[in-house]
């Protein structure tokens, strides 16, 4: 049957669209920096850009103190299990108002595809972001009354990995967007990370079991 399900917590709405509000404007200040247009102008871009990416540090520390506190890190765990169908639907089947070949679910939010691709973000993408974002800012730092620098000969290499972690970022959202509008309707997914409740199927014992532990649903 279809229910109406609190799916989304609070803080996992705020973290998403925060998280999502701070990229884009690291990625404005960050291709400002590279001089790839003019906005805010070079010294404001700076200064932006640190006070963001120092944001984003605070951010991802609270949301990793979340996620290990209320177990929703196993949200995250790869699998290969309908790896193969759930690309091929992306791939053909959406096209062809194929059935979903995975269920969503309170516990498991995630299809396969996008538990690989996030935990990929996670553990790669954003790490390499930061590092060599404070990398870049404290290449050179003053210390008493000297100019100290990390001992790198040349800064090239970071600034090329950090561009390409922006790109990477980039396409992530891009893909992410238009992701958004395969739901149930166009606009399902996006009033689920607004309101924190989507409709989904959902079998008697899962509604049964949930009810009993405080979930929330509406019969549709």
């Amino acid at each position: 049957m279809k229910r109406t399900v609190y799916i989304y917590k609070a803080f996992e709405r705020f973290w998403h669209w925060m998280q999502a509000l701070l990229i884009f404007f690291l990625a404005a200040t960050g291709f400002e920096i590279h001089g790839s247009f003019s906005f805010f102008g070079y010294e404001n871009a700076v200064s932006y850009h640190s006070v963001a990416a120092y944001a984003f540090i605070v951010l991802i520390v609270f949301a990793v103190f979340w996620h290990f506190t209320t177990g929703e890190w196993k949200q995250y765990i790869p699998t290969m299990k309908n790896i193969v169908p759930q690309v091929n639907y992306y791939l053909i089947g959406i096209f062809r108002n194929a059935p979903h070949p995975t269920k969503k679910t309170v516990l498991s939010k995630l299809n396969p595809l996008q538990k690989l691709v996030y935990f990929g973000l996670k553990i790669l993408v954003v790490p390499v972001m930061v590092l060599s974002g404070l990398l870049y800012m404290f290449y050179r730092y003053p210390h008493k009354d000297s100019i100290e620098g990390i001992r790198i000969e040349t800064l090239e290499p970071i600034a090329i990995l950090h561009t390409a972690g922006a790109y990477a970022l980039i396409a992530f959202i891009i893909v992410h967007m238009y992701l958004v509008t395969t739901g149930t309707t166009v606009t399902s997914n996006l009033k689920a990370m607004l309101t924190g409740y989507e409709e989904i199927d959902v079998s008697e014992d899962e509604s049964e079991q949930s009810e009993a532990a405080g979930n929330v649903y509406e019969k549709i």
